[in-house]
């Protein structure tokens, strides 16, 4: 089951051939020079390590260095953020349990606010992934502990598939013995659990009308709720790419450039097959060159797409930012 309001729109970048290669190179030979370093095989890591506070000074070395051999899991909280109490012990129960497969770094958003500005955070908790340098959404906000495990597991799976990342070594002996193990504490069920629990069941078992149906219901209750609205989009595109003939989609928007309608059915498929730039830059490009209702349709196609990604993506922010610079 895909994980409620988790996105993992970023691995798809990661997956590009000449990233994965760099990634690869910079992960061996952070690897080999370890090795040099320790005069053989690199000793284990404390499980006091798993669990690392950053700060801007030490973020490059702590993580996007460290990302070259481990994905680096970022707890963006605050000590005033009630729901930051309730995911961070959780997170850092997980990286213990998961013994070496990722290491969580938390940042004070207070203390760190050039980091936070930078990675485009929005509301915290906020949660990212650094993998081999590069930096991706996972999610805002709390979770239940099993929808996480399922997004740390794609995550994990991409380090090791794409990067050739597989984790640290830990030895309980090290830096003075074996870690006691935080326990792994439950996030309260939310009004809505059981609706938005019928909205992924419904995505998977291909219901895609029953799903935008689900997340309507909440919304209907709770306008404001984030989880449906970025359920609601999603579930409302796979609906609209449902059936396409994509050879044809593409082909169409080629054929006639000036066409708002193929761009917007290319847009659709762009975003799916996880072009996410661009599926945004065609949008922005037809809003440029068009008025009247077909600039309206491509801008409100552009609006629901940024939905579908999540405001947390700096891809969002910056095409945010072209957009304005399109319309004024």
């Amino acid at each position: 089951m895909q994980p409620r309001n988790m996105s993992m729109s970023g691995v798809v970048d990661l997956a590009a051939v000449k990233a994965a290669q760099e990634a690869k190179a910079k992960a061996e030979q952070a690897r080999a020079e370890a090795a040099r370093q320790g005069g053989g095989a690199v000793s284990g890591v404390s499980p006091s390590s798993l669990v690392i506070d950053v700060d801007e000074a030490g973020f490059e070395r702590e993580v996007l260095q460290r990302s070259t051999e481990v994905p680096v899991v970022i707890d963006f909280w605050a000590e005033w953020c009630e729901p930051c109490k309730q995911l961070s012990p959780l997170l850092e129960g997980l990286a213990r349990e998961y013994n070496g497969r990722f290491v969580l770094a938390k940042i004070d958003v207070d203390a760190n606010q050039m980091l936070m500005q930078q990675f485009g955070v929005q509301g915290i908790p906020a949660v990212f992934a650094v993998v081999a340098g590069q930096a991706l959404p996972l999610f805002q906000g709390a979770a239940p502990v099993e929808q996480i495990r399922q997004t740390l597991d794609q995550l994990i799976q991409v380090g090791e598939e794409r990067f050739g990342l597989t984790g640290l070594t830990v030895d309980p002996d090290a830096q003075g013995g074996e870690q006691q193990e935080a326990p792994v504490a439950e996030v309260p069920a939310g009004p809505h659990d059981a609706l938005l629990e019928a909205a992924v069941q419904a995505l998977d078992a291909g219901d895609l009308g029953g799903a935008v149906q689900a997340y309507r219901n909440v919304l209907n209750d709770d306008p404001g709720n984030t989880e449906a609205k970025l359920g609601l989009a999603q579930a409302e595109l796979l609906q609209r790419v449902e059936g396409l003939d994509p050879q044809q989609v593409r082909k169409d928007a080629a054929d006639r450039p000036a066409d708002v309608a193929a761009q917007i059915a290319a847009a659709d498929l762009d975003l799916v097959g996880g072009h996410v730039e661009d599926a945004f830059g065609r949008l922005i490009d037809a809003v440029r060159r068009t008025a009247g209702d077909d600039r309206d349709a491509a801008r409100v196609r552009l609006l629901e797409l940024l939905e579908v990604v999540g405001s947390d993506d700096p891809r969002v922010t910056a095409a945010r930012t072209q957009l304005a610079r399109v319309l004024f």
